[in-house]
């Protein structure tokens, strides 16, 4: 599954953390503050201003401070771009590999890509931000904002709007056909093994629907995995910063960056409850792939001789067929109890936590929608798991289907369920 794509799977994969753990040191410990030296954003308009003098009025200061942000941000994508063009330079020559500009190089850019349409999702809540202190404004001293103020704030929302379509719209194209490549590679692997694989039940199925369905998943699943990583590093320090309103939670009082630490033992407790429901679904999904494979085995088979699929045989593979979709529901049903159940309490969390604040009237109406828009988005990055887990149920029974191949190919037992068979009657007379 990814030998075939990746150059060294294990190696490439921990490479990358430690190498992304190591850029991330580099820019707290001195690299963030080279800009003013190294970073080439000057030659776009976006270069780091001069000092101010003493005498600088406060319009020359926040002037200051916005330009200076802005030619932080654009060292930050040099700074991510060198980074991640040395990892693939480096395993281009360590590891030469035939997919190597898509596994590697288009890797790259994918996470470069959702990595901006995170900050994109930053500047959206900042806006909020100041949008909602404009409306309570315009509602509390009536005539105190004019029209050309609300309907500027509502074409900056238009230009980032447009900005983060055209980045979702080329990103989605980029992983389908970036997920297509995984999948071609993962065909030719098993194919070229084939006289070993062809024994396996329903090996032909799992080459043509289980590839297609793990590389449909993994688009979904991987992206979305680190789009949730991204969030967290781009809306911690935000939800961090805005802690500071929020003094005291109800029934516990004062707590120090009370809202950073509900979020996480929320997300976490939500986490724990639903892998401990759902934790005979990846089995039994497994499971539900065999016997479908035997019951359509038999019906393909019958197609060319006359004496298979015959309606007891057919009648015995259909009954394991519904008596395992049985288990399915019945275990969907209590699992989907909890999951709701837990995601609609969700929308409350934040509001709960931020009631003594909001009654005592000490923050704005802007300030509360970028809490809750922040803690939203910190709480859904740690619900990954939470959010995804009947995908992740489907992705681990399609992953362990997969891996008979890869014990077949390295001459490794079988799993127990493997091990279970699934042979029909024998046909009549």
């Amino acid at each position: 599954m990814f030998a075939s794509f990746f150059p060294k799977p294990k190696l490439f994969l921990w490479s990358a953390i430690a190498w992304s753990a190591l850029c991330i040191a580099l820019w707290y410990m001195f690299a963030g503050d080279l800009g003013s030296s190294l970073s080439l954003g000057g030659l776009f308009g976006y270069g780091y201003p001069a000092e101010l003098p003493p005498t600088a009025d406060e319009a020359q200061k926040a002037l200051f401070v916005a330009t200076t942000d802005s030619a932080s941000t654009i060292w930050v994508y040099q700074y991510m771009i060198l980074c991640m063009t040395a990892f693939t330079a480096f395993w281009g020559w360590a590891a030469p590999h035939r997919w190597f500009w898509w596994s590697v190089a288009v890797s790259a850019v994918i996470i470069f890509i959702t990595w901006f349409q995170v900050q994109l999702d930053v500047l959206i809540n900042n806006w909020f931000g100041t949008f909602y202190d404009l409306i309570q404004r315009a509602l509390g001293t009536p005539r105190s904002v004019s029209l050309g103020e609300y309907y500027g704030e509502l074409a900056t929302f238009a230009t980032i709007a447009l900005t983060y379509i055209t980045v979702a719209v080329f990103s989605e194209f980029i992983v389908s056909h970036y997920i297509f490549r995984w999948r071609t590679a993962m065909n030719e692997y098993y194919t070229a093994n084939w006289q070993k694989l062809r024994q396996i039940e329903g090996a032909s199925q799992r080459v043509q629907e289980d590839t297609m369905r793990f590389a449909t998943i993994m688009e979904r699943l991987g992206v979305k995995f680190i789009e949730s990583l991204m969030t967290l590093v781009a809306f911690i320090p935000i939800l961090w910063a805005l802690s500071a309103f929020v003094k005291e939670l109800p029934l516990i009082g004062e707590v120090s960056q009370a809202l950073v630490f509900v979020a996480i033992i929320w997300s976490i407790f939500g986490t724990g409850l639903l892998a401990l429901a759902g934790i005979r679904l990846p089995g039994l999904e497994f499971r539900n792939q065999r016997v479908e494979a035997a019951y359509r085995k038999e019906l393909v088979l019958g197609e060319d001789d006359a004496v298979r699929a015959q309606p007891p045989t057919l009648g015995a593979l259909f009954t394991n067929v519904r008596e395992n979709y049985f288990r399915l529901y019945f275990n969907y049903l209590y699992f989907n109890v909890f999951r709701f159940g837990y995601l609609q309490a969700s929308v409350l969390v934040a509001y709960v936590a931020l009631g003594p604040t909001l009654v005592a009237g000490a923050i704005t109406l802007g300030v509360m929608q970028q809490i809750v828009r922040a803690f939203g988005q910190v709480q859904s990055s740690f619900q990954f798991l939470v959010s995804s887990w009947t995908t992740i149920v489907e992705l681990i029974s399609i992953y362990k289907r997969l891996q008979a191949f890869e014990a077949v190919l390295h001459s490794e037992p079988l799993s127990g369920i493997e091990l279970e068979v699934n042979a029909p009657p024998a046909p009549a007379e």
